[in-house]
């Protein structure tokens, strides 16, 4: 029987993908735990995963430490990191955590850090011939640049302050209101959301391009899978440029027939679940790259044309705030 718990970080609202672990870490011959991280007893998917611990903020300094203390007494041997502050993070002390036999489903520091960095991301697609958005910070917009252009925070996630600029004034409005703006050229077309799984040494396993029909709150609620190739292709020629491992999410859209990158998030994406349903589960393969199982790659193997419809789901809690355990800096400083 092989046996693997698997932690995912900074869980909140990720119930899907808590869930989609547990499958994996139930199947017959293997067997194991879903535990998560989280600062707020209250988050849903601390009450759907089999452990709850509470740890320090991820810009705490000795964050990561806490992780590995959690890690290490509970015999963790996958982490899925899931926020865009924290991937540099454990990228960097990616040796820490394999030096204790703990795989982090993580891209290396140059991917992790580029992609956290818009501007970056745009000029090294494009430096490599890759089809990317056209990219400015406010010091190097041209002057002629024809409207409307899209203005957003270099390091944003989720769609927050992220505005069009339709007419000159709108356009010097929204480079004072944003902080740490990039200028991008305004993309029209349909956008798709290219989900991409890497193994550990960066061989792309599985993409699945889905098209963002209905977009709520910077997360996809109504969806479908593509088959593609152009898409498909664009997110092999991502992985080229980028020493990616573990999942990762490629935001594009399709300009006049061409996919064109926007923006690129080593990570899980939030739409992951139709990705899963469609044949496609990238936790599954994960949990066997962990256990030291080959796995081949399947670029094209899912089910096109399926949607996804999407809904709120509530837990009803008593008492949450026994739910979370204590990491062990917490548990000692609760204890003075």
């Amino acid at each position: 029987m092989a046996r693997l718990n698997v932690l995912i970080t900074a869980a909140s609202r990720r119930v899907a993908l808590v869930q989609a672990f547990q499958r994996a870490l139930r199947r017959p011959g293997v067997i194991g735990k879903v535990l998560v991280t989280d600062v707020n007893p209250l988050s849903p998917a601390v009450h759907m995963a089999d452990r709850a611990f509470r740890v320090p903020y991820a810009d705490e300094p000795d964050y990561l430490d806490e992780i590995l203390a959690v890690c290490e007494a509970n015999h963790v041997g996958l982490i899925i990191p899931t926020i865009d502050d924290e991937l540099p993070l454990f990228s960097a002390r990616r040796p820490m955590f394999e030096a204790s036999g703990i795989r982090v489903a993580i891209s290396d520091s140059h991917a992790t850090e580029t992609c956290n960095d818009k501007y970056a991301t745009s000029e090294t697609l494009r430096a490599a011939g890759v089809s990317a958005v056209e990219t400015w910070l406010p010091g190097t917009l041209p002057a002629s640049q024809e409207l409307p252009l899209f203005i957003k925070p270099r390091g944003g996630r989720g769609g927050v302050h992220a505005f069009p600029a339709s007419t000159p004034d709108e356009l010097q409005f929204f480079l004072r209101y944003v902080k740490d703006p990039v200028v991008q050229r305004y993309l029209t077309g349909p956008e798709f959301t290219l989900d991409l799984l890497c193994d550990f040494n960066g061989t792309p396993l599985s993409v699945v391009p889905r098209e963002r029909v209905v977009i709520r709150s910077g997360v996809i609620d109504r969806g479908v899978t593509s088959n593609d190739p152009a898409l498909m292709q664009l997110a092999l020629d991502c992985a080229r440029v980028f020493n990616f491992a573990g999942a990762v999410n490629i935001q594009c859209r399709v300009v006049d027939g061409v996919p064109t990158v926007f923006e690129i998030n080593p990570r899980f994406s939030g739409g992951i679940p139709l990705t899963i349903a469609a044949g496609a589960d990238f936790p599954q393969m994960l949990v066997d790259l962990a256990l030291g199982r080959r796995v081949v790659p399947a670029i094209g193997r899912f089910t096109a044309g399926l949607w996804m419809s999407s809904y709120e789901s509530s837990v009803f809690l008593e008492k949450p705030e026994r739910t979370l355990e204590l990491c062990p800096r917490l548990a000692a400083e609760n204890v003075a």
